[in-house]
């Protein structure tokens, strides 16, 4: 058996080792997340493997759920279930024989056993440590003749030691526990598949892990696999235990109830891979400073363990879109453009104009937008036809130029024709349209509202552009339509006030 790494492939091995079993969420995310930048940062080596030893709870696809997940937050891995490596297999249910091997060793030193008791006989003992009124400890039933192990019967290990025992994690300290925390704990299930707490120890000393991050649900069980690691005779990795995440409330644990939702739905979303990632670095983590955006490499580059926290850290969904918002603005033109593409229907794009104008709307949607998604929103809302086509008029709509004012519902109701036709022939008597700017548009048409009143004739001017109620400021829409279009969409306006007047 190999279970030597070359000088170089041992500086620093992490791994990530979900099991099959459903979705990812962003817990276990988090957890691949810090193992990889920390194997990142010390140019060391990230795996993947996968624990598929409770076969009753697999779920057919998690899998490849799982390597997609990883893949679009951008985590990568050097060995794993899909690309192999020199320490393979990466699935638990095919190393079986290597699992048998090490058995056989603790067997041959006395440190493991087979479990000769019925399901029947070891409810008696539980109950009857039940009336006691103490913990119910298998070693305290040790077989003093225990059978020949033959595979069909659980093997146990023998705790070589009963002790207290104290370890530092890196994250949390120094840690102890007495010895009621060791028991006798089950290394090979009866239908030959190993459990967990054997299974994870073997691969990880064969595949030469040197950090181990997990959850904090597995503190209670640190002092059983450091009894089984000093009954094969080894040194433990080092140990991070992270913070747990918590609800949106922060009272308790985040579960699927509360929000642990797959992580592939926060991409259908239109959340970007480096906006997840960012969210999830600071779910327990900051770099020390004032920092909170960062870049894949900026994050490696600032990941340190001693930033991880000890208490729960809540999921703030409105801090993601945040992040994601700023990661938007890091995108260059072309592949904003390609995104925001994607999120639009087939129907929006055949609109007369689209072709010709979508580059000057683009700045507006990513002004307005937080994540991909909100692109589809705008487009059922009726918030971005209008740049391709008319608008759907409404005639009320038109003539309310005041609402909700200082808290107050009011509604001044005037007559709007002579102002829509100052603002056309301020329009028609500005310059070249095609040097056309929010700003000189602005520097027009300001004096007129100045004079006639700024609320009146802003609204005027932006609702027989738009049909909204709120859009764009009305100097970047005729900037956007020019000359021609604009008059064209006031002379509208014009009629739709006249046809409600009849």
């Amino acid at each position: 058996m190999n279970t030597e790494r070359t000088e170089q492939q041992k500086k620093v091995v992490t791994r990530f080792a979900p099991s099959p079993t459903g979705f990812m969420h962003v817990g276990g995310v988090r957890t691949a997340l810090y193992a990889w930048a920390l194997a990142r940062q010390n140019g060391g080596t990230f795996i993947l493997r996968i624990e598929d030893t409770d076969k009753a709870r697999e779920v057919p696809g998690s899998i490849e759920q799982i390597i997609e997940s990883l893949k679009w937050v951008g985590i990568t891995w050097d060995e794993g279930v899909d690309i192999g490596g020199p320490c393979g297999p990466y699935k638990q249910s095919e190393r079986l024989d290597t699992y048998q091997t090490y058995a056989k060793i603790l067997i041959e030193k006395g440190l493991a056993y087979a479990d000769p008791y019925s399901k029947e006989e070891l409810d008696t003992f539980r109950k009857q440590a039940e009336v006691e009124k103490r913990p119910f400890l298998y070693r305290n039933h040790r077989p003093e003749n225990p059978p020949v192990w033959d595979g069909t019967m659980p093997l146990r290990l023998k705790t070589p030691e009963i002790k207290s025992f104290t370890w530092t994690d890196l994250v949390r300290g120094e840690l102890s526990a007495g010895p009621e925390a060791l028991d006798d704990f089950i290394l090979i299930k009866s239908d030959g598949y190993p459990t967990y707490n054997f299974a994870h120890i073997i691969d990880d000393l064969m595949m030469g892990v040197t950090h181990i991050f997990r959850s904090d649900e597995f503190i209670s069980s640190i002092p059983n696999y450091l009894s089984l690691y000093s009954a094969l005779g080894i040194e433990h990795p080092h140990f991070a235990i992270l913070p747990p995440i918590m609800s949106p409330e922060g009272k308790k644990k985040l579960g699927k109830r509360d929000g642990a939702k797959d992580l592939l739905d926060y991409r259908a979303e239109g959340i970007l891979p480096d906006a997840m990632m960012n969210f999830l670095a600071f779910i327990g983590w900051n770099p020390g400073d004032e920092r909170e955006v960062f870049t894949p490499a900026q994050f490696i580059e600032a990941f340190k363990i001693e930033g991880i926290q000890r208490a729960g850290a809540k999921l703030n969904e409105e801090k993601l879109e945040w992040l994601n918002k700023e990661h938007i603005k890091l995108m260059s033109d072309a592949d904003f453009k390609t995104k925001t593409l994607d999120y639009m229907s087939d129907e929006l794009k055949k609109l007369p104009t689209f072709t010709e104008r979508i580059d000057t709307v683009l700045p507006i949607i990513k002004e307005r937008i937080a994540k991909f998604a909100d692109v589809k929103e705008m487009e059922v809302a009726g918030d971005i036809q209008y740049f391709f086509t008319d608008s759907s008029y409404d005639s009320a709509l038109l003539l309310c130029v005041e609402k909700q004012r200082k808290g107050k519902e009011s509604m001044v109701v005037a007559d709007l024709a002579p102002i829509y036709e100052n603002l056309k022939n301020i329009i028609s008597q500005m310059g070249d349209p095609s040097v056309f700017t929010p700003e000189s548009v602005k520097e027009v048409i300001w004096p007129y509202a100045e004079q006639e009143g700024r609320g009146l004739v802003l609204w005027a001017l932006r609702t027989a552009l738009s049909g909204r109620e709120r859009s764009p400021d009305p100097f970047t829409l005729v900037s956007i339509f020019g000359k021609e279009e604009a008059i064209r969409r006031i002379n509208i306006a014009i009629q739709k006030i006249h046809e409600s007047a009849q």
